[in-house]
């Protein structure tokens, strides 16, 4: 059975703020070391699937820097299968895509390019580890023309999600896309497995369809499942998040610092592959305190300075008498000496003046201060939960030194200003 793995990995990613001001949401850096990507990815490769596109849109630079040829994830392969990246192009019928279905539709002519059985469809910013051999062998058991996974998810998020109701046998009965009150928890987890000719008619009769929005949730299977086409839901119990907001984003990373932790990054059985630059080890100085954190490779925590419930990006640097709690730095990330960091994301190469107070830890609604990469922040700045500094801020942009919850500063400088 020749099974072909399509990876969406085209999202904006608004909802993420700075994060993704310079890149797709596929390729924001998570858990320390890895990229989002890296998990469909790598649940690919770990399912024996080699034969894999990625169809990319937005801002894909980092993403294909990272992808490169495959090599970290077996795929750097030129005649059985291995990774290629598809994105828009402009002709007399083609144009940006307007949504999933539209994406996989322009590129179907690769996609069917020797004869797959199957293809897989999966979205590039989900976190999670799942075997995609046994939804293979659970469609190919229930002679399904279409089958889709699907999670339980707590009742308040369930209006976030596409919802699925089933019979007694997993048969899809009925679909609808985020309703504001919904009639189960059982949520679509963006997976999808098609028969090769049943996807292509579903792609032509959504093709001409001047009313529809081109998206596999709001449109393909709803009217799939109105035709009565054979779908089924495969059921997963692992752990499964869509990182698309802030407040999941940070969730995530708190998840992986649990004991023992929802998703585990240790299991050398089902290794999450990645691109990474060499760095050295580690270094935590003697009066250092580090507890329940995640610490990648050549950082460096200073005498006095204390790591608490965070994850550390390679290259982050701890001053001395530096506070970090409930934080996520990405790569070469620096605090000030004495500066307190406490709930907050902080993007690449951020700079955090002496005496610098971000975010706070409290009870109450979550909101999560956010650095932009590249920016520079003064001393002894104040920057309240729930305020957002751009990409590539220096410390003459800021005209106060309290920046309060909901402002959002960005860089007066012209872009040729920026380096």
């Amino acid at each position: 059975m020749k099974v072909r793995s399509i990876i969406l990995a085209g999202g904006e990613g608004t909802r993420l703020g700075v994060l993704t001001a310079k890149r797709t949401k596929p390729a924001v850096p998570f858990g320390g070391k890895y990229r989002i990507i890296d998990f469909p990815l790598s649940n690919c490769v770990n399912s024996n699937i080699f034969d894999i596109m990625i169809v990319a849109q937005y801002r894909p630079h980092s993403l294909i820097e990272h992808i490169g040829a495959g090599g970290p994830w077996d795929l750097n392969r030129d005649f059985t299968g291995g990774v290629r990246i598809f994105s828009p192009y402009r002709s007399h019928a083609a144009s940006w895509f307007v949504g999933t279905a539209d994406a996989v539709q322009q590129n179907f002519t690769f996609i069917k390019r020797g004869n797959p059985d199957l293809v897989l469809i999966l979205s590039g910013d989900h976190v999670y580890t799942m075997d995609y051999s046994a939804m293979i062998a659970f469609h190919i058991r229930s002679g399904a023309e279409v089958t889709m996974g699907v999670i339980p998810v707590p009742f308040e998020e369930a209006p976030r999600f596409g919802i699925v109701g089933i019979d007694e046998k997993n048969r899809v009965t009925s679909f609808v896309e985020k309703p504001a009150e919904p009639p189960s928890n059982l949520a679509n987890m963006g997976i999808y497995l098609f028969n090769l000719n049943t996807l292509n008619e579903a792609l032509w009769e959504d093709h001409i369809n001047q009313d529809s929005s081109h998206d596999f949730g709001k449109d393909i299977m709803p009217r799939l499942i109105d035709r009565g086409v054979n779908i089924y839901a495969f059921p997963y119990q692992g752990y499964w998040v869509d990182v698309g907001t802030v407040n999941s984003y940070w969730q995530a990373h708190m998840d992986l610092l649990a004991n023992p932790p929802a998703l585990d990054l240790y299991n050398r059985s089902w290794v999450i592959h990645t691109r990474t630059e060499e760095r050295p080890p580690a270094k935590v100085l003697r009066g250092a305190e580090v507890e329940d954190s995640l610490i990648s490779d050549g950082c460096v925590i200073e005498p006095g300075a204390k790591v608490i419930r965070s994850v550390l990006a390679p290259g982050v640097y701890i001053s001395a008498g530096s506070v970090v709690s409930e934080s996520i730095l990405l790569t070469d990330a620096v605090t000030g000496r004495y500066s307190r960091i406490e709930r907050a994301i902080l993007d690449k190469r951020v700079c955090v003046g002496e005496h610098a107070q971000i975010g706070e830890t409290r009870t109450g609604e979550l909101s999560i201060p956010m650095i932009g990469k590249n920016a520079v922040l003064p001393p002894k700045i104040v920057i309240e939960p729930g305020a957002m500094i751009g990409v590539d801020v220096a410390a003459s942009d800021f005209s106060s030194n309290i920046i309060r919850a909901g402002m959002y500063i960005q860089t007066r400088r012209l872009p040729n200003e920026v380096y």
